[in-house]
């Protein structure tokens, strides 16, 4: 029999959907099972008008049959005739399907999966050979296809009882490398089916190997094996049901069984969406965060399906950064896929769900957050610096689906709150929205800007993780009112006559600023007294503008850097340590010297700032309890 040639110079076109298009073998099983229930859909279809078909919707199946290094996929859909063959199979990227969709009335509601004819070729991944034996609906003849998928192939008559096709696929020999037989073992075929095909919405049955108790010996147990045809797939995906009919139970359940996590999630989110971009989606609020969530080796992203088969395991697109989180499912016939199933386009309908997706998110943790704080506290002690860390992300592109999310420790009320909490406590007169940043939230409240701050009845943000300090960089402003860093900005308290007040006292005590300064020498920048610091001598403030904070952060992402650390130490004139090193210098300029350096590690101490030299502190501190 003379074999024909393949009609797109198949060999470099056929290696290169072989070795490129695909990167797991194992999509080879999705991809035939794909195109045996577009098979059924046809005739299902062809049904409507034609009732000679004889067949009820129920009566489908796939079966696949496993045997001496063959694995056998079959369907008794619509089949092909030999033109048809010749055309689907002969044709690289030929679809019949795309064909059968166009050919039918756009007013119908018809859902074929694939639309672009590469799946099938996807055999040759693990086959050294296919057959296709293949009968038409409607004809008597049956054909079969061979090919070894580089050569060509041959085509000739058949024998098949009933419409339908078979794909026989005799598997590669194994190497050392490749393992080619793992695809008729039972768990592996169990597996596949479930991971790619579970929503198949025809069974997809096979013959397994099941154990029981042999009669007769219950008293002393004996078991065998036998075999029993077995459905492997579940058909209605639990995204598909009625929302009020799914109880809290079967939602927590299949969280767990799909996503692998033995916690219960905080929340679901549960939706369809008809319009310009059809689709369902299920999505899950986690209850605590993966343990390598934080690493590079975490994969965000949502299950993508078409029709009920996976197309992406992590769709990365359909979630924004700030809610990589979420887990879920996204549903939809509507996706444009480009030639294999594996790769999404990146196209208009794909934007428009992540869109909706992420107004769904940010909507249901708001709710959650207004309607149950306790259970909001709990999701964000595990995720809030993803929160954060996505409002900065992109100079702060979607901070306006998480501002609101936000919370950060009130040091006047001592529990997390949101920014619009904040500004709705703030006292009369009160226009900006202060923080502090700090290693933990008790060391930062002891600040003298915080002491100064609570002394006018002002609440103060406490701000402890290392991403915290760029959010009110990112957002400048909230609800009208600017933020400013307590810690090293002007807190914009000072009256006009305080200031005044302020410039005379530091003109009449230039003497002793201009001593101390010339005692400390040039790591400290200036020496100058200080309208905030309530009862504290003194305190430490950055000469950059960059708190230390962040100076500490960008430290430890690159120790090579050079962070500026020249310091102003500032004082407090009505504090009587202050006091007595300006009648000291008068006296005793010596003990004066070691005045000043006290208590310019005292202003590092209280800035939670390393000392420089803390032997020299404590032989200082030693030497005045002599």
């Amino acid at each position: 029999m003379r074999k024909k040639q393949f009609k797109a110079e198949s060999k470099r076109l056929l290696d290169l959907m072989i070795n490129s298009i695909y990167t797991h073998q194992e999509i080879f099983l999705r991809e035939i099972i794909s195109n045996a229930s577009d098979a059924m859909d046809k005739l299902a279809y062809t049904a409507l008008t034609d009732d000679k078909v004889g067949i009820n919707r129920e009566d489908f199946a796939i079966t696949l049959t496993r045997g001496d290094g063959v694995l056998t996929v079959s369907d008794n859909g619509i089949g092909m005739s030999r033109e048809e063959m010749e055309e689907n199979l002969g044709t690289i990227a030929k679809s019949g399907s795309l064909g059968f969709k166009q050919a039918m009335d756009k007013t119908e509601d018809i859902d074929i999966i694939g639309q672009f004819g590469v799946g099938f070729y996807a055999a040759f991944m693990v086959a050294g050979s296919v057959t296709v034996i293949s009968r038409k609906y409607g004809e008597d003849t049956a054909w079969k296809w061979v090919s070894d998928g580089a050569d060509g192939y041959t085509i000739e008559e058949a024998e098949r009882a009933y419409p339908g096709t078979d794909i026989i696929m005799t598997l590669k020999p194994d190497t050392e490398e490749e393992k080619f037989s793992r695809f008729l073992e039972e768990y592996e075929i169990r597996n596949l089916v479930k991971k790619y095909s579970d929503y198949i919405r025809y069974p997809i049955r096979m013959l397994v190997t099941k154990s029981r108790m042999k009669e007769g010996t219950q008293d002393k147990p004996e078991y065998e094996e036998y075999f029993e045809i077995e459905t492997l797939n579940s058909m209605v995906p639990l995204w598909h049901r009625n929302k009020k009919d799914v109880t809290e139970e079967e939602y927590v359940r299949f969280y767990q069984e799909k996503f692998f996590d033995f916690a219960k999630p905080l929340g679901t989110i549960h939706f369809s969406t008809e319009g310009t971009v059809s689709y369902k989606a299920l999505l899950y609020i986690p209850g605590k965060a993966p343990y390598d969530f934080y690493t590079k080796d975490y994969k965000p992203g949502l299950q993508l399906y078409s029709s009920g088969v996976m197309i992406m395991e992590n769709c990365e697109d359909l979630l924004p950064e700030q809610f990589r989180f979420v887990r879920g499912v996204v549903d939809s016939q509507d996706l444009s896929l480009n030639i294999s199933r594996e790769m999404l386009q990146h196209n208009r309908q794909l934007t428009v769900i992540a869109k909706n997706i992420e107004k769904k998110i940010k909507a249901y943790l708001k709710s959650m957050l207004t309607d149950e704080r306790e259970k909001y506290e709990q999701f964000y002690a595990a995720f809030s610096r993803q929160l954060k860390y996505g409002t900065v992300a992109d100079y702060g592109a979607h901070k306006e689906s998480t501002q609101d999310l936000l919370l950060f420790r009130s040091h006047k009320e001592n529990k997390l709150i949101t920014f619009q909490e904040y500004v709705d406590n703030m006292a009369q007169g009160q226009e900006k929205i202060y923080y502090v940043p700090g290693e933990n939230a008790e060391r930062a409240g002891k600040l003298p800007q915080v002491q100064t701050l609570t002394q006018k009845g002002y609440d103060v943000l406490l701000f402890t993780d290392e991403v915290d300090e760029f959010v009110p960089q990112t957002l400048m402003t909230y609800a009208e009112k600017s933020f400013c860093n307590a810690s090293s900005e002007d807190l914009g308290l000072q009256t006009e006559e305080e200031k005044k007040l302020l410039e005379e006292q530091s003109e009449k005590l230039k003497g002793l600023l201009d001593f101390m300064k010339e005692t400390l020498g040039a790591g400290i920048k200036e020496v100058r007294l200080g309208a905030n610091l309530g009862a504290a001598p003194v305190c430490m403030t950055p000469a950059s503008g960059m708190s230390f904070e962040m100076e500490k952060y960008f430290k430890r992402m690159n120790p090579d850097m050079p962070i500026p650390s020249e310091r102003i130490l500032e004082l407090n004139p009505e504090h009587d340590a202050i006091k007595a090193l300006q009648i000291a210098t008068a006296q005793d300029p010596e003990k004066a010297k070691d005045y000043a350096k006290i208590l310019c590690c005292q202003a590092q101490l209280l800035a939670d700032l390393p000392l420089d030299d803390p032997a020299e502190y404590t032989a200082l501190v030693c030497k005045l309890m002599k």
